[in-house]
């Protein structure tokens, strides 16, 4: 079985990860959306909420599971008997910092990282961005999915 990850804050969810998403899991047997757990971290959206916006766009989709883990992500892939990372890639600067980690995690682990570029059309879209636009009354809802405009 091919299973992956796609790990992330998803602070908000982005049409942007929604992408990645669903071409995604035409790759992998289940795909886990699992969202990180920082306690240092400041974050505009509640774990529940975070959680709950990513479970009812893809309700749908019963091979893509939604769960949070805290600690290394390659230490939460052995955890699951995922065998990949997924990551996209908006740009050259998102490229040379996901290669970092996917050297990074390949050292520490057997684990293999999967790179999809961002649609076009949908690569300027980052959730610090919506965040910033929802924080000062801009119209965010063509950059995010239903589940997140109805709840904003």
């Amino acid at each position: 079985m091919r299973r992956a990850i796609f790990p992330g804050s998803f602070d908000p969810l982005t049409l942007g990860h929604y992408d990645i998403i669903k071409r995604g899991i035409t790759l992998f047997d289940e795909l886990y959306i699992a969202i990180g757990i920082n306690a240092d971290k400041k974050y505009m959206f509640s774990l529940e909420e975070r959680k709950r916006f990513i479970e009812e766009a893809f309700e749908d989709e019963p091979n893509i599971k939604v769960v949070t883990y805290k600690g290394l992500t390659v230490d939460f892939c052995k955890e699951i008997n995922a065998n990949f990372i997924l990551r996209g890639l908006r740009n050259p600067a998102d490229f040379e910092f996901e290669k970092a980690i996917a050297h990074t995690n390949r050292k520490l682990s057997e684990i293999e990282t999967v790179f999809l570029l961002t649609s076009s059309g949908k690569s300027y879209i980052s959730s610090s961005i919506v965040r910033d636009v929802i924080r000062n009354g801009g119209d965010y809802t063509g950059l995010v999915p239903e589940t997140v405009r109805l709840s904003v």
